[in-house]
């Protein structure tokens, strides 16, 4: 029998066709959609949300399925291409997107599998925190994520996870089950506490050194109506050391994030504070209605508040709609301290004062609570007895000025560090083997290393805040 490809050029009435380009392979090796620079989605396809990353691609693979993830994953191993895995695209250091290399899309992969009897639930990566929040909700059920909606679950849920319920339920991590994984080497495994065990441990705060994960399953908890929002006070070096002992104070039902930040100019705030210095408190407690309102009532009698939206609410609320084309530019740093006085609170004040950007930020998150009850070593996610973690942001408008505000973050959390170490790893930019290293303590970077060479000895994915394999 014969067929084209066995025919010779040349030959009468034969013809030849040439072998499928590396491109076409890799098209017909998946179910989902191969984006270059040719298709009309190219351009949003490799735009992340943070800006200031133009970085092209030789192709995004938005895949389907968990197939799709490891015939991507087997290409890029063959062929040596760089690859990066991008679920919602919030990596501040632009990790969702490669140069020159593939991206593996998680966003079609929107499965989502609620047990309502055994408050577990099965979530595919490419889902958000704010979507699967909202199908909890119906169950009146939450699983704590961060802080904003479009989060990737994925990235969140890999580095740790430290949001609205952190001093409840703990971190994200705390709240997952078992994971579905693609490996280095193509194969889709189920890690759990029974099963790889190791890969387990790494996986709660490891980042996305070890492969990709198509799918969590998290424990699911019973919450539904809080009393929770948005209060604002006004910010000097006084309220906002008030505002941190009162939340150190409260019980472990309520979690704050306080951003000490320039106003802006939101509608429900007066035109004269607009530009002025306030603590936007991001509150939620968790539990008795009566008993929250009388808790929050500590935190408005520390300043005339200039605006209250604090009421019963319900959780999945505290995720309102996110601005879409929404790509800011910031500098940004991050810190775990132990030591929080009137002096850095003061601080924090002049520092603010001194920015040159259209909005500047310090926030600050008391930990501590369900956080604090599990051991430092039974996760990745090493920081568990840290008092606080404190953030330091610069936003702005022109790219030309890059260079002066990550001078002015750099300077800041200088001032406010001392000698205090550590750095969540889902709040760390590019920012060099050194602060790497502060994301993870000595025995743990070692024992994550040695989990590195089991499961990705050729270091497939480096593109992320890299463990080197041991």
């Amino acid at each position: 029998m014969g067929s084209e490809s066995n025919n010779r050029a040349g030959q009468p009435g034969m013809t030849t066709t040439s072998p499928p380009t590396p491109l076409e392979q890799l098209r017909a090796s998946v179910k989902g959609t191969v984006i270059t620079a040719a298709d009309a989605a190219y351009e949003q396809a490799r735009t992340v949300f943070y800006g200031g990353f133009d970085r092209r691609p030789s192709a995004i693979v938005q895949v389907a399925d968990a197939a799709d993830v490891a015939a991507v994953v087997n290409f890029a191993r063959a062929a040596g291409l760089e690859l990066a895995v991008r679920g919602g695209g919030h990596s501040m250091a632009g990790f969702g997107v490669s140069d020159g290399g593939l991206v593996i899309d998680l966003s079609p992969m929107k499965g989502l599998e609620i047990d309502g009897e055994r408050r577990t639930l099965w979530a595919e990566a490419g889902l958000t925190a704010g979507e699967v929040t909202h199908a909890a909700a119906e169950h009146g059920l939450a699983v704590g994520f961060g802080d904003t909606g479009s989060v990737g679950i994925g990235g969140i849920t890999l580095g740790g996870g430290v949001g609205y319920l952190v001093r409840k339920y703990g971190l994200t991590i705390d709240s997952l089950l078992a994971a579905e994984i693609v490996t280095a080497d193509g194969q889709l495994i189920t890690t759990d506490a029974e099963h790889h065990p190791d890969l387990f441990w790494a996986l709660r705060g490891g980042g996305g050194n070890f492969g990709v994960v198509t799918r969590f399953k998290y424990q699911l908890q019973p919450v539904d109506q809080i009393v929770g929002g948005m209060l604002i006070l006004p910010a000097t070096a006084d309220t906002i050391y008030r505002f941190i002992q009162a939340a150190e104070a409260a019980p472990d039902e309520l979690s704050t994030i306080a951003n000490v930040m320039t106003a802006p100019p939101m509608p429900f705030l007066p035109p004269e504070v607009h530009g002025k210095l306030i603590i936007m408190g991001l509150m939620t407690y968790v539990g008795d209605v009566n008993e929250g309102e009388r808790i929050m009532s500590r935190f408005r009698a520390l300043a005339p508040p200039l605006a209250d939206l604090v009421r019963p609410m319900r959780y999945v609320d505290s995720y309102p709609p996110d601005e879409e084309d929404y790509h800011p530019l910031a500098a940004g740093r991050n810190l775990f301290v132990d030591t929080f006085d009137e002096r850095s609170a003061q601080l924090i004040v002049d520092r603010l004062q001194s920015s040159t950007a259209f909005m500047a930020v310090s926030q600050i998150r008391v930990l501590g609570g369900a956080l604090a009850r599990v051991p430092d070593d039974a996760t990745a996610f090493a920081h568990r007895q840290r008092r606080l973690m404190l953030n330091v942001a610069a936003l702005y408008n022109n790219p030309a000025e890059a260079a002066h505000h990550e001078a002015w973050t750099d300077d800041f959390m200088a001032a406010l560090r001392g000698t205090e170490t550590g750095v969540y790893s889902n709040f760390l930019g590019n920012e060099g083997e050194a602060r790497l290293r502060e994301a993870y303590p000595a025995a743990t970077y070692a024992r994550l290393a040695q989990i590195k060479r089991r499961y990705d000895p050729g270091n497939l994915f480096r593109l992320n805040h890299n463990i080197q394999p041991a």
